[in-house]
């Protein structure tokens, strides 16, 4: 089972981004502060639990949470400003938008850029290790597959309602016949060299 918390004495918050690698859409963060003494069986990192279980957990965490905020960087703002910064934004954005200020970090990953004089640890793979990091990358993937979801219809070709935005071959393929839409991240390597022989 995961930990609950690096320091018994402090409120710590967790943090967590989704979206980081995809070839559309936002990048998106959560903070998630939760009780101490919270635990869960099956709360986990969220690429290892099925949609069904992300999204009952989503609730859970919602309900159960002392404070807890989401963040959007959208696709234009990561091309202007490049993905590590736009995802240290949206948990920026995400830890200062909780009703309650924690005194430590804790955020999945290695990079992270210092939040006010708040102390912080980056972990790496820490949403498979600490509870308040996992609920943070729980709220972080439902909230964007909620939104890439929600776009889908627009573009319906591209296929974002099972892809999500991520460079599956259909995705690529479909942006090799149809070219880029408003959602795409013209800073990533959209076409496939590969793939353009095949076309």
């Amino acid at each position: 089972m995961l930990k609950s918390f690096l320091y018994h004495n402090l409120i710590e918050a967790g943090c967590d981004e989704a979206g980081r690698g995809c070839l559309a859409g936002p990048v998106v963060a959560a903070a998630v502060i939760l009780p101490k003494n919270y635990r869960h069986p099956v709360l986990n990192d969220s690429k290892k639990l099925t949609p069904r279980q992300r999204d009952e957990l989503k609730e859970e965490i919602i309900e159960r949470a002392i404070a807890w905020k989401v963040a959007f960087v959208d696709n234009c703002e990561i091309d202007d400003m490049n993905i590590l910064r736009a995802t240290i934004k949206a948990m920026h954005t995400a830890i200062g938008g909780l009703s309650k200020e924690p005194q430590f970090i804790l955020v999945d990953g290695n990079r992270f850029f210092p939040y006010k004089d708040i102390r912080h640890q980056t972990i790496i793979k820490g949403d498979g290790l600490f509870f308040p990091i996992a609920a943070a990358s729980v709220l972080a993937k439902t909230f964007r597959d909620e939104y890439m979801k929600k776009i889908h219809p627009e573009y319906p070709e591209y296929g974002w309602d099972k892809n999500k935005g991520y460079g599956t071959l259909f995705h690529r393929e479909a942006i090799l016949r149809n070219g880029i839409t408003p959602y795409h991240r013209r800073s990533f390597t959209l076409f496939n060299t590969q793939l353009e022989f095949r076309f």
